[in-house]
């Protein structure tokens, strides 16, 4: 599957500004739901909801009426469309007409009672919930991946980093779980966000019913079972009561905050993955004939790590717009939401969508260097084994205060050879020229083996895999072979 771009080449929009996200990134599936196309065949749909529910409820809406509906929701006048709206300066009226002229026979049906934002909002929250399930396969596909990863090299001791200095031993598997764990934070708060969202339903101008209540002539009853009906038909389990004009827009801030937060995670592994590809240990995918610098042909840039970070700040900054939109909705509604919306929330899914493509691609063929690895525990494990000397030396009868300070002053030699000279770290040669050493040189081998320094980390990730992730990926294993090929 390939998923860079949504529009072909060719000369057609060279010569005007186009979304790098769709002409470039994002894959066509997720470039569909923010497109007109969807949008306004949801419209069409919508009003086709609405008019049947509000015939089953005795309003005079014929079959005919329906089935002219039905036969033509994707038949849609784009031309039309943008020439009415050029003439009404309103884009559902506009739509409305130009249903109308290919429905001849439901036009004077279609939109009753209905206000803009119901086909407006409700096609947001359709949207957003198809954007959603977009969404949550390509993420249990990465958090799969990487748990293969971790699988394969749970045990495997590397050089652990706090401040990004040296710290104590942990183990490759051990190091990619903590990208797991953020990484299921993340499917289980998109997935909540998915179930929590709510229709907007049927609601009138200022979410009063007012209007619904006048066309079935002070029915409430009939008022409620419209909302409920549409509201099922759409597919949503339950619409807002209260609602004013539009449907809060603390929805958006919910569903971008969890975007953003999926922005932060994939921030952090691909800048893990840039600091491990610096220092040789592992590196992202590299294709064969590919170019790591016009300048520098030897240089292997992980440059798919550095598109999701570029990407992923991006989307971390959007959660910015719907909070400040929410803030200033007043009263029941005002205007200045609707160009905000239309950038930030197909932005934040084509974003999201792009760096999970592309996080998926990186995590199939993460590559790692075992023996850099190993070399580099060699120059700093002597020193974090000094403890464990102490320790063995007092086991065979010497003194914890006079090993310490022999201890201490070989470190000192030996760190000066490292950071005076540039040498390699030559503690243990010390301490097994020295006769002090010797009743535990026969030790020493043992006392440096790296896995004896790596803790539970190795049984850690086993049970972390089982007992957190593999139940979460359950639901998606029908979909869980699906490749990604990136073609920038």
């Amino acid at each position: 599957m390939s998923v860079n771009g949504c529009h072909g080449g060719g000369a057609a929009g060279r010569d005007t500004y186009r979304s790098p996200l769709a002409a470039r990134y994002a894959s066509p599936e997720m470039c569909f739901l923010f497109s007109d196309a969807h949008k306004f065949q949801t419209w069409r749909l919508l009003w086709l909801l609405l008019a049947e529910a509000e015939q089953k409820l005795g309003l005079p809406i014929t079959d005919e009426q329906l089935e002219e509906m039905r036969q033509n929701l994707n038949n849609i006048d784009y031309d039309m469309a943008a020439e009415e709206e050029k003439r009404l300066r309103h884009d559902v009226m506009a739509h409305v007409h130009t249903f109308g002229h290919c429905c001849p026979k439901a036009a004077g049906i279609i939109h009753l009672g209905a206000t803009s934002c119901y086909v407006g909002d409700n096609t947001d929250l359709i949207t957003l919930k198809k954007a959603i399930d977009v969404l949550l396969p390509k993420l249990a596909r990465v958090i799969s991946r990487l748990a293969d990863f971790a699988t394969k090299y749970a045990s495997l001791p590397t050089l652990g980093f706090t401040h990004f200095q040296p710290a104590q031993l942990t183990t490759v598997g051990k190091r990619c779980c903590l990208w797991i764990q953020d990484l299921c934070m993340d499917l289980e708060r998109l997935t909540r966000a998915r179930d929590d969202l709510r229709f907007r339903g049927v609601k009138g101008t200022t979410g009063t019913q007012a209007s619904f209540l006048q066309l079935f002539e002070g029915d409430h009853q009939k008022v409620e079972e419209l909302d409920r009906m549409v509201t099922e038909k759409a597919g949503f389990r339950r619409a807002f009561i209260i609602t004013g004009q539009t449907y809060t827009r603390k929805v958006d801030i919910e569903v971008l905050s969890v975007l953003a937060s999926l922005g932060a995670s994939v921030h952090k592994i691909c800048t893990d993955i840039r600091l491990l590809a610096n220092l040789k240990e592992l590196e992202e995918p590299f294709e064969k004939q590919q170019i790591g610098s016009s300048a520098m042909p030897y240089k292997r840039n992980p440059m798919r790590c550095e598109r999701c970070c570029s990407l992923a700040r991006h989307l971390m900054t959007l959660v910015a717009d719907p909070l400040q939109t929410a803030s200033v909705q007043w009263l029941e509604r005002t205007l200045d939401d609707s160009a905000n919306r239309r950038l930030c929330l197909a932005e934040a899914f084509l974003t999201a969508d792009t760096i999970l493509n592309t996080l998926q691609n990186v995590s199939e063929g993460l590559v790692v260097y075992p023996k850099v690895i190993e070399r580099r525990i060699r120059q700093e494990l002597p020193f974090m084994a000094t403890e464990n000397i102490i320790m063995a030396m007092v086991k065979a009868g010497g003194s914890r205060q006079d090993c310490h300070e022999r201890i201490r002053v070989l470190s000192q030699e030996a760190a000066a050879v490292v950071k005076q000279e540039g040498g390699d770290n030559d503690l243990i040669a010390r301490i097994r020229a020295d006769p002090y050493f010797s009743p535990i040189h026969a030790q020493l081998e043992r006392l440096l083996d790296p896995s004896s320094f790596t803790g539970r980390a190795a049984q850690q990730v086993e049970r972390f895999l089982k007992e957190e992730v593999q139940h979460l990926l359950k639901s998606y294993q029908s979909q869980m072979d699906v490749k990604v090929e990136l073609s920038l």
